[in-house]
């Protein structure tokens, strides 16, 4: 069988080993967590994405992981209420969209594969050399072993995109804000809502997930340059967040004493991944690593799941790898530059950046209505998935 490895066992790699293993291939998933992460944020699954999901017989799970939010509160500098609202009105979304935690879809998608598929964790790959007859790896375990191809399913800050197309910084567009997610104790009695503080340039939000003990705390704020010296380490992460919401009212301090306190800190930046393309060779990339379209999209694990299914099904079906990579980014690219086109640089509506734009996003809050529930977004679904047959 012809052996592939994928870097990345969040949602694009599993994703694209299950896809890739009903097709025949020889898979193995290296992860530089010790574990599959559990838990984590909300995140969408819309438009087109939902036929991936469905084809893979997972769609009955992930509805009944849904998160059932059903008002978002937004307050003001002193905590008072500026308006509520149901989530459909501020997403856009339709009858048919599923917000399910992170750690939830990892989890499903995991317990699809982990019979079929080998698993490399407490792992990661520190070199590839590329060559007519194969990709020879390296691990930092020291580990060596040659595969026919490499996949980049590794996030925001791939390493194999870093070690096959060069730094970062070359392809990362940054969009003006960071942001840090944590786990922190329910002090708030909250349930099934989210509730968001607001001043110029920094919010503040607390997300429940039904009732329990504990909500999902989130800071974000702007910043004019992409902190890439703080993405590796947790320490500077704190200090930088801490900093900027020093002396900030509500339950700012909480938050920020909870962020500190953290064992899943989630640091990261609102960006994008532009790239010229996403293969060289028999290496290739898919999902954030190949065209991050920022969570202010709520469209990231959406596109992963949809450039999974498509990349597997090409390597399957064409007769050369270059021919599968270049199938792949032909038919996935024009709806992932939809996407990414939903959202611009410094354009967060959600967290304007002066005080005279959150003025005028209140009165806008303010004025909405809910919205009917063929509403959503057209662009999640501007994509018709080709057909494959499988052999498993």
């Amino acid at each position: 069988m012809t052996s592939v490895l994928v870097s990345g066992a969040s949602i694009a790699g599993p994703a694209l080993a299950f896809w890739l293993r009903r097709h025949g291939f020889d898979v193995t998933v290296v992860e530089k967590s010790h574990a599959l992460r559990g838990g984590g944020y909300p995140i969408d699954i819309r438009g087109t994405a939902l036929g991936v999901v469905d084809r893979m017989g997972v769609l009955p799970q992930l509805r009944e992981a849904h998160v059932d939010t059903r008002e978002i509160t937004f307050l003001d500098s002193d905590g008072g209420v500026v308006t509520s609202m149901g989530p459909d009105t501020l997403t856009r979304s339709d009858a048919h969209d599923l917000e399910v935690r992170r750690g939830d879809l990892a989890e499903i998608l995991h317990a699809t594969i982990r019979d079929d598929v080998e698993f490399l964790f407490d792992n990661s790959i520190v070199a590839v050399d590329d060559h007519a007859g194969g990709v020879d790896v390296t691990f930092h375990s020291g580990l060596q072993r040659t595969y026919d191809h490499v996949i980049g399913a590794d996030g925001l800050h791939s390493g194999v995109r870093a070690l096959t197309f060069g730094p970062e910084e070359r392809f990362h567009r940054y969009l003006g804000y960071c942001f840090a997610g944590f786990t922190m104790p329910n002090k708030l009695d909250l349930a099934h809502e989210a509730v968001m503080w607001n001043v110029p340039g920094r919010s503040a939000v607390m997300y429940a997930v039904g009732e329990a003990e504990s909500v999902h705390g989130f800071l974000s704020f702007s910043r004019a340059e992409a902190p890439f010296g703080a993405f590796r380490d947790p320490g500077a992460q704190r200090d930088l967040v801490a900093s900027v919401f020093a002396g900030d009212g509500w339950e700012v301090p909480h938050l920020v004493e909870a962020m500190r306190a953290s064992d899943d800190l989630f640091f990261d930046t609102v960006s994008q991944i532009h790239l010229p393309r996403w293969s060289s060779g028999r290496v290739a990339l898919v999902g954030d690593a190949a065209y991050a379209p920022s969570f202010l999209t709520g469209q990231g694990s959406s596109l992963a799941l949809v450039g999974a299914y498509v990349l597997a099904g090409r390597l399957a079906t064409a007769t050369t790898h270059t021919e599968a990579f270049e199938s792949y980014e032909r038919e996935t690219r024009p709806f992932v530059e939809a996407n990414q086109a939903l959202v611009e640089e410094g354009n967060a509506e959600l967290f304007p950046g002066t005080a005279e734009a959150l003025a005028a996003r209140n009165a806008g809050l303010r004025a909405l209505t809910t919205l009917p529930a063929e509403a959503g977004r057209p662009e999640h679904s501007a994509m018709t998935l080709p057909e494959f047959a499988v052999t498993s």
